[in-house]
């Protein structure tokens, strides 16, 4: 497969991942992992180090996308900036011992713990089950703990971390505009921490394929990063128009099939 054929591949991808993001409100690293696992593996790429390189290039790619994302979030005041702050230094901690601990494991572990995340993601679209809102916002040691939490797991499956702590956030009680506003800050320290880490265990890595930088495969990050944030407003747009319920479970039941694929791979 060329790379004029596999860069198309990726704006593709990341004109699906922007419009499924803006559609459900989900992180873009959920589609973008599962897809880069598959195209990897038509490229040849071994599957000793294409869920690797998955999870460290869609950590790369969300470098990118969540800068826009804060920017918009922040020039509407929704952005609490105070939970932010004490969370970023368990996040960043976190994220860096997640991806390392990623690097420990084998392709085949690593695509089954994803495939395992991806279906409970599923089943939580399709049975809308979500925490009540029922504490208080803990402490700047609660939030620095959860903060770690969250990083080291969302690093490992290489998403920015939405699906968990817009979740968290909303158990304790903050306002769901703000809850998502706030997960959007977090995702930035978890995507950098989370990328320089790949880049580091992945730097002498022999088996990654030509154009790769550590578990960062450059040719998949340009594209992704070219379209995703677009397609993440045109996303946007057709929640307004489309009955979005019915999609979500829709998308969940797929995403169940790819989980339960990566289970039996």
């Amino acid at each position: 497969m060329s790379l004029l054929v596999l860069f198309a591949l990726y704006l593709g991808l990341g004109a699906l991942a922007g419009t499924l993001a803006g559609l459900f409100g989900i992180g873009g690293g959920l589609v973008i992992v599962p897809v880069l696992i598959f195209s990897f593996g038509l490229q040849g790429v071994t599957p000793d180090v294409a869920a690797h390189l998955a999870v460290g290039t869609s950590l790369a790619t969300i470098v990118f996308t969540s800068i826009s994302s804060v920017r918009t979030h922040h020039a509407k005041g929704a952005v609490r900036w105070d939970l932010f702050r004490p969370m970023t230094v368990g996040i960043v901690l976190g994220a860096v011992l997640g991806a390392w601990t990623a690097s420990l494991l084998s392709g085949a572990a690593l695509e089954l713990i994803i495939g395992i995340f991806v279906i409970l993601v599923a089943l939580k679209m399709l049975l809308e089950v979500n925490p009540s809102p029922s504490r208080d916002v803990p402490g700047g040691t609660g939030l620095g703990a959860a903060g770690a939490g969250i990083g080291w797991a969302s690093a490992i499956f290489g998403i920015g971390g939405g699906t968990l702590t817009v979740p968290f956030l909303s158990w304790c009680n903050v306002r769901m505009q703000q809850a998502v506003a706030t997960s959007a800050a977090c995702g930035l320290p978890i995507a950098v921490a989370g990328a320089l880490t790949n880049l580091a265990t992945g730097w002498s890595q022999p088996q990654l394929p030509e154009y790769s930088v550590g578990y960062v495969y450059l040719p998949a990050l340009l594209g992704i990063v070219l379209t995703s944030v677009l397609f993440a407003r045109v996303g946007a747009n057709l929640a307004h128009r489309l009955d979005a319920r019915l999609l979500k479970r829709i998308f969940a039941l797929l995403l169940i099939v790819v989980g339960v694929r990566f289970l039996f791979h």
